[in-house]
Protein backbone atom coordinates (compact mmCIF):
# COMPACT_ATOMS: atom_id res chain seq x y z
CA UNK A 1 0.00 0.00 0.00
CA UNK A 2 2.59 2.28 0.70
CA UNK A 3 4.86 1.26 -3.07
CA UNK A 4 3.24 3.80 -4.77
CA UNK A 5 3.57 6.85 -2.98
CA UNK A 6 7.53 5.74 -2.48
CA UNK A 7 7.81 6.15 -6.29
CA UNK A 8 6.31 9.61 -6.07
CA UNK A 9 8.95 10.56 -3.25
CA UNK A 10 11.63 9.01 -4.79
CA UNK A 11 11.20 10.77 -8.10
CA UNK A 12 11.44 14.20 -5.96
CA UNK A 13 14.91 13.02 -4.15
CA UNK A 14 15.84 12.46 -7.82
CA UNK A 15 15.44 15.32 -8.91
CA UNK A 16 17.09 16.89 -5.77
CA UNK A 17 20.00 14.43 -6.50
CA UNK A 18 20.41 14.67 -10.05
CA UNK A 19 18.76 17.34 -11.61
CA UNK A 20 19.93 20.22 -14.08
CA UNK A 21 19.40 23.98 -13.03
CA UNK A 22 17.30 25.23 -15.75
CA UNK A 23 15.54 28.80 -16.66
CA UNK A 24 12.24 28.65 -17.71
CA UNK A 25 9.14 30.58 -19.06
CA UNK A 26 8.14 32.08 -15.25
CA UNK A 27 11.83 32.61 -14.63
CA UNK A 28 11.19 30.94 -11.27
CA UNK A 29 14.13 28.66 -12.24
CA UNK A 30 14.12 24.88 -11.84
CA UNK A 31 15.71 21.61 -10.85
CA UNK A 32 14.73 19.15 -14.01
CA UNK A 33 15.54 16.24 -15.42
CA UNK A 34 14.39 14.37 -18.89
CA UNK A 35 12.33 10.84 -18.62
CA UNK A 36 10.81 9.33 -15.80
CA UNK A 37 8.15 6.99 -15.52
CA UNK A 38 6.40 5.92 -11.98
CA UNK A 39 3.31 3.82 -12.00
CA UNK A 40 0.45 3.26 -9.77
CA UNK A 41 -1.64 -0.21 -8.87
CA UNK A 42 -5.00 1.05 -8.34
CA UNK A 43 -5.99 -1.82 -6.61
CA UNK A 44 -3.93 -1.05 -3.63
CA UNK A 45 -6.01 2.06 -3.29
CA UNK A 46 -6.79 5.75 -4.38
CA UNK A 47 -3.43 7.32 -5.20
CA UNK A 48 -3.74 10.58 -2.87
CA UNK A 49 -0.59 11.43 -1.31
CA UNK A 50 -0.57 11.30 1.91
CA UNK A 51 2.90 13.08 2.87
CA UNK A 52 0.69 16.40 2.62
CA UNK A 53 -3.22 16.77 2.42
CA UNK A 54 -4.15 16.79 -1.64
CA UNK A 55 -7.79 18.36 -2.06
CA UNK A 56 -9.64 15.99 -4.23
CA UNK A 57 -12.85 18.27 -4.35
CA UNK A 58 -10.25 20.30 -6.93
CA UNK A 59 -9.57 17.12 -8.66
CA UNK A 60 -12.44 15.94 -9.23
CA UNK A 61 -14.14 19.32 -10.55
CA UNK A 62 -11.49 20.24 -13.39
CA UNK A 63 -11.77 16.64 -13.80
CA UNK A 64 -15.23 16.72 -14.76
CA UNK A 65 -14.65 20.11 -16.35
CA UNK A 66 -12.67 18.50 -18.80
CA UNK A 67 -14.49 15.53 -18.95
CA UNK A 68 -18.22 18.23 -19.99
CA UNK A 69 -15.55 19.59 -22.50
CA UNK A 70 -15.75 22.91 -20.71
CA UNK A 71 -13.08 25.58 -21.34
CA UNK A 72 -14.76 28.66 -18.95
CA UNK A 73 -13.20 28.90 -15.37
CA UNK A 74 -16.97 29.97 -14.46
CA UNK A 75 -18.35 26.18 -13.79
CA UNK A 76 -14.73 26.18 -11.93
CA UNK A 77 -15.49 29.13 -10.14
CA UNK A 78 -19.29 27.63 -9.42
CA UNK A 79 -17.67 24.84 -7.83
CA UNK A 80 -14.97 27.15 -5.30
CA UNK A 81 -12.22 26.02 -7.39
CA UNK A 82 -9.54 28.74 -8.23
CA UNK A 83 -6.58 26.93 -9.86
CA UNK A 84 -7.29 28.20 -13.35
CA UNK A 85 -7.94 31.42 -12.36
CA UNK A 86 -4.49 32.83 -13.17
CA UNK A 87 -4.49 32.46 -16.31
CA UNK A 88 -7.79 33.89 -17.38
CA UNK A 89 -7.22 37.00 -14.96
CA UNK A 90 -3.94 37.68 -17.20
CA UNK A 91 -5.71 37.68 -20.09
CA UNK A 92 -8.16 40.66 -17.95
CA UNK A 93 -5.16 42.51 -16.75
CA UNK A 94 -3.65 42.38 -20.63
CA UNK A 95 -6.90 44.05 -22.13
CA UNK A 96 -7.95 47.40 -23.04
CA UNK A 97 -11.05 46.66 -20.35
CA UNK A 98 -8.59 46.52 -17.74
CA UNK A 99 -8.42 50.24 -15.60
CA UNK A 100 -7.25 49.17 -12.29
CA UNK A 101 -3.31 48.72 -11.20
CA UNK A 102 -0.91 47.76 -13.37
CA UNK A 103 -0.82 43.65 -12.23
CA UNK A 104 2.58 43.20 -14.93
CA UNK A 105 4.21 40.20 -13.35
CA UNK A 106 1.72 39.62 -10.77
CA UNK A 107 2.26 36.35 -10.04
CA UNK A 108 5.97 36.55 -8.58
CA UNK A 109 5.42 40.31 -7.25
CA UNK A 110 2.83 39.06 -5.38
CA UNK A 111 4.57 36.82 -3.80
CA UNK A 112 7.54 38.91 -2.87
CA UNK A 113 5.66 41.99 -1.96
CA UNK A 114 2.58 42.09 0.78
CA UNK A 115 1.59 45.33 0.01
CA UNK A 116 1.51 44.84 -3.73
CA UNK A 117 -0.30 41.46 -2.63
CA UNK A 118 -2.81 42.65 -1.10
CA UNK A 119 -3.75 45.21 -4.39
CA UNK A 120 -3.43 42.10 -6.87
CA UNK A 121 -6.11 39.89 -4.39
CA UNK A 122 -8.46 42.76 -4.22
CA UNK A 123 -8.22 43.19 -8.60
CA UNK A 124 -8.57 38.70 -8.37
CA UNK A 125 -11.34 38.90 -6.31
CA UNK A 126 -13.25 41.79 -8.17
CA UNK A 127 -12.42 39.45 -11.24
CA UNK A 128 -13.81 36.47 -10.43
CA UNK A 129 -17.12 38.62 -9.06
CA UNK A 130 -17.49 39.35 -13.04
CA UNK A 131 -17.15 35.78 -13.97
CA UNK A 132 -20.09 34.63 -12.08
CA UNK A 133 -22.34 37.54 -12.49
CA UNK A 134 -21.49 38.84 -16.04
CA UNK A 135 -22.69 36.71 -19.05
CA UNK A 136 -20.46 38.95 -21.18
CA UNK A 137 -17.49 39.52 -19.60
CA UNK A 138 -17.27 35.45 -18.49
CA UNK A 139 -17.72 34.64 -22.37
CA UNK A 140 -14.74 37.39 -23.14
CA UNK A 141 -12.43 36.42 -20.22
CA UNK A 142 -13.20 33.33 -18.33
CA UNK A 143 -13.02 31.43 -21.82
CA UNK A 144 -9.16 29.98 -21.68
CA UNK A 145 -9.31 28.95 -25.59
CA UNK A 146 -8.98 25.53 -27.28
CA UNK A 147 -7.64 23.82 -23.66
CA UNK A 148 -8.27 20.21 -22.24
CA UNK A 149 -11.94 20.11 -22.42
CA UNK A 150 -12.22 21.12 -25.86
CA UNK A 151 -9.31 18.80 -27.55
CA UNK A 152 -10.76 15.90 -25.71
CA UNK A 153 -14.58 16.55 -26.49
CA UNK A 154 -14.08 18.73 -29.44
CA UNK A 155 -11.33 17.97 -31.72
CA UNK A 156 -12.04 20.34 -35.00
CA UNK A 157 -10.57 18.39 -38.28
CA UNK A 158 -9.45 20.63 -40.99
CA UNK A 159 -12.33 19.05 -43.01
CA UNK A 160 -14.34 21.29 -39.98
CA UNK A 161 -15.69 18.10 -38.42
CA UNK A 162 -15.55 17.25 -34.87
CA UNK A 163 -14.04 14.61 -32.96
CA UNK A 164 -15.07 13.75 -29.23
CA UNK A 165 -11.94 11.74 -28.38
CA UNK A 166 -13.57 10.63 -25.24
CA UNK A 167 -16.10 9.26 -26.39
CA UNK A 168 -15.00 7.60 -28.76
CA UNK A 169 -12.02 5.93 -26.74
CA UNK A 170 -14.58 4.39 -24.93
CA UNK A 171 -16.54 2.61 -27.27
CA UNK A 172 -13.32 1.76 -28.36
CA UNK A 173 -12.37 -0.07 -25.26
CA UNK A 174 -16.03 -1.66 -25.11
CA UNK A 175 -16.12 -3.24 -28.83
CA UNK A 176 -12.50 -3.92 -29.54
CA UNK A 177 -10.67 -3.98 -26.18
CA UNK A 178 -7.34 -5.23 -27.05
CA UNK A 179 -7.11 -2.53 -29.76
CA UNK A 180 -3.60 -0.19 -29.48
CA UNK A 181 -4.92 2.57 -30.22
CA UNK A 182 -7.01 4.28 -27.16
CA UNK A 183 -5.52 7.40 -26.97
CA UNK A 184 -6.75 10.48 -26.44
CA UNK A 185 -4.45 13.45 -27.38
CA UNK A 186 -5.01 16.91 -25.97
CA UNK A 187 -1.73 18.43 -27.97
CA UNK A 188 -3.16 19.87 -31.31
CA UNK A 189 -0.27 21.82 -32.91
CA UNK A 190 -2.80 24.27 -34.92
CA UNK A 191 -4.66 25.22 -31.46
CA UNK A 192 -1.40 25.73 -29.32
CA UNK A 193 -1.20 29.68 -30.09
CA UNK A 194 -5.31 29.69 -29.26
CA UNK A 195 -4.87 28.36 -25.77
CA UNK A 196 -3.97 30.02 -22.53
CA UNK A 197 -1.50 27.32 -21.54
CA UNK A 198 -0.60 24.51 -23.92
CA UNK A 199 -1.66 21.25 -22.27
CA UNK A 200 1.18 19.80 -20.18
CA UNK A 201 -0.46 16.64 -19.75
CA UNK A 202 -0.49 16.09 -23.52
CA UNK A 203 -1.36 12.35 -24.33
CA UNK A 204 -3.18 9.31 -22.50
CA UNK A 205 -3.71 5.39 -23.51
CA UNK A 206 -6.14 2.63 -22.11
CA UNK A 207 -4.80 -0.54 -22.09
CA UNK A 208 -7.33 -3.90 -21.19
CA UNK A 209 -6.22 -7.08 -20.14
CA UNK A 210 -7.01 -9.74 -17.62
CA UNK A 211 -10.44 -7.76 -17.60
CA UNK A 212 -8.69 -4.86 -16.03
CA UNK A 213 -7.97 -1.28 -17.42
CA UNK A 214 -4.82 0.13 -16.80
CA UNK A 215 -4.16 4.19 -18.02
CA UNK A 216 -0.56 5.82 -19.30
CA UNK A 217 -0.21 8.97 -19.66
CA UNK A 218 2.37 11.17 -21.07
CA UNK A 219 2.97 14.73 -19.46
CA UNK A 220 5.17 16.73 -21.17
CA UNK A 221 6.22 19.07 -18.61
CA UNK A 222 5.36 18.55 -14.93
CA UNK A 223 5.47 20.90 -11.68
CA UNK A 224 6.29 17.66 -9.43
CA UNK A 225 5.71 19.36 -6.52
CA UNK A 226 2.46 20.95 -7.29
CA UNK A 227 1.05 19.50 -10.40
CA UNK A 228 2.12 16.26 -10.45
CA UNK A 229 -0.09 15.18 -7.10
CA UNK A 230 -3.54 16.42 -8.78
CA UNK A 231 -2.28 15.04 -12.11
CA UNK A 232 -1.73 11.35 -10.21
CA UNK A 233 -5.09 11.94 -8.62
CA UNK A 234 -6.83 12.97 -11.53
CA UNK A 235 -6.11 10.10 -13.65
CA UNK A 236 -6.11 7.82 -11.47
CA UNK A 237 -10.48 8.89 -11.18
CA UNK A 238 -10.60 8.96 -14.83
CA UNK A 239 -9.33 5.53 -15.03
CA UNK A 240 -12.00 4.31 -12.52
CA UNK A 241 -14.81 6.10 -14.20
CA UNK A 242 -14.03 4.98 -17.68
CA UNK A 243 -13.13 1.37 -16.30
CA UNK A 244 -16.66 2.01 -14.28
CA UNK A 245 -18.72 2.24 -17.55
CA UNK A 246 -16.91 -0.47 -19.54
CA UNK A 247 -17.40 -3.27 -17.04
CA UNK A 248 -13.80 -3.81 -16.02
CA UNK A 249 -12.04 -3.66 -12.99
CA UNK A 250 -8.46 -0.57 -12.31
CA UNK A 251 -5.20 -2.01 -13.09
CA UNK A 252 -2.59 0.37 -13.10
CA UNK A 253 -1.73 4.23 -13.67
CA UNK A 254 1.90 4.79 -15.54
CA UNK A 255 2.82 8.57 -15.37
CA UNK A 256 5.84 9.02 -18.22
CA UNK A 257 7.09 12.42 -18.03
CA UNK A 258 8.94 14.77 -20.22
CA UNK A 259 10.65 17.60 -18.19
CA UNK A 260 9.91 16.59 -14.50
CA UNK A 261 10.63 19.58 -12.39
CA UNK A 262 11.03 21.12 -8.94
CA UNK A 263 11.05 25.02 -8.86
CA UNK A 264 13.51 26.80 -6.78
CA UNK A 265 10.78 28.25 -4.55
CA UNK A 266 9.18 25.13 -4.17
CA UNK A 267 12.93 23.37 -2.78
CA UNK A 268 12.30 23.83 1.20
CA UNK A 269 8.73 22.74 1.11
CA UNK A 270 9.50 19.57 -1.05
CA UNK A 271 12.19 18.23 1.47
CA UNK A 272 9.43 19.36 4.59
CA UNK A 273 7.22 16.58 2.76
CA UNK A 274 10.57 14.18 1.90
CA UNK A 275 10.70 13.63 5.88
CA UNK A 276 7.09 12.59 6.05
CA UNK A 277 5.94 9.23 6.60
CA UNK A 278 3.97 7.79 4.51
CA UNK A 279 0.18 6.47 5.32
CA UNK A 280 -2.57 3.95 3.79
CA UNK A 281 -4.41 5.24 0.81
CA UNK A 282 -7.64 6.06 1.12
CA UNK A 283 -10.75 4.17 -0.84
CA UNK A 284 -12.25 5.67 -3.78
CA UNK A 285 -16.30 5.22 -3.74
CA UNK A 286 -18.49 6.27 -6.50
CA UNK A 287 -22.03 6.38 -7.23
CA UNK A 288 -22.65 2.83 -8.75
CA UNK A 289 -26.68 4.08 -9.76
CA UNK A 290 -24.76 6.30 -12.74
CA UNK A 291 -22.92 4.26 -15.50
CA UNK A 292 -21.94 7.15 -18.03
CA UNK A 293 -19.03 9.26 -17.14
CA UNK A 294 -20.18 12.12 -19.29
CA UNK A 295 -23.21 11.64 -15.96
CA UNK A 296 -21.11 12.35 -12.74
CA UNK A 297 -21.27 15.16 -10.65
CA UNK A 298 -18.91 15.83 -7.82
CA UNK A 299 -21.66 14.59 -4.92
CA UNK A 300 -21.20 11.10 -6.85
CA UNK A 301 -17.60 10.70 -5.38
CA UNK A 302 -16.71 9.61 -2.10
CA UNK A 303 -13.16 9.46 -0.45
CA UNK A 304 -13.35 7.27 2.31
CA UNK A 305 -10.51 7.32 5.34
CA UNK A 306 -7.90 9.56 4.25
CA UNK A 307 -5.78 10.60 7.17
CA UNK A 308 -2.54 12.93 5.60
CA UNK A 309 -0.58 15.07 6.61
CA UNK A 310 -1.23 18.87 6.53
CA UNK A 311 -1.01 20.55 3.13
CA UNK A 312 1.72 22.35 2.24
CA UNK A 313 1.70 25.44 0.64
CA UNK A 314 3.59 27.04 -2.12
CA UNK A 315 3.52 29.23 -4.69
CA UNK A 316 2.13 28.58 -7.92
CA UNK A 317 4.43 29.93 -11.28
CA UNK A 318 2.37 31.66 -14.35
Amino acid sequence: MLKSEQAYLDLCQHILNNGFKKGDRTNTGTHSVFGHQIRFDLSEGFPLLTTKKVPFRLVASELLWFIKGDTNIRYLLENNNNIWNEWAFEKWIKSERYTGPDMKDFGIRSQRDPEFNEIYQEQMQKFKENILQDNTFAEEFGDLGSVYGKQWRNWKTSQNDTIDQLKEVIESIQTNPDSRRHIVSAWNPEDVPNMALPPCHTLFQFYVADGKLSCQLYQRSADVFLGVPFNIASYALLTHLVAHECNLEVGEFVHTFGDAHIYSNHIEQVGTQLKRDIRPLPKLNINKKKSSIFDFELTDFEIVDYHPHPSIKAPIAV
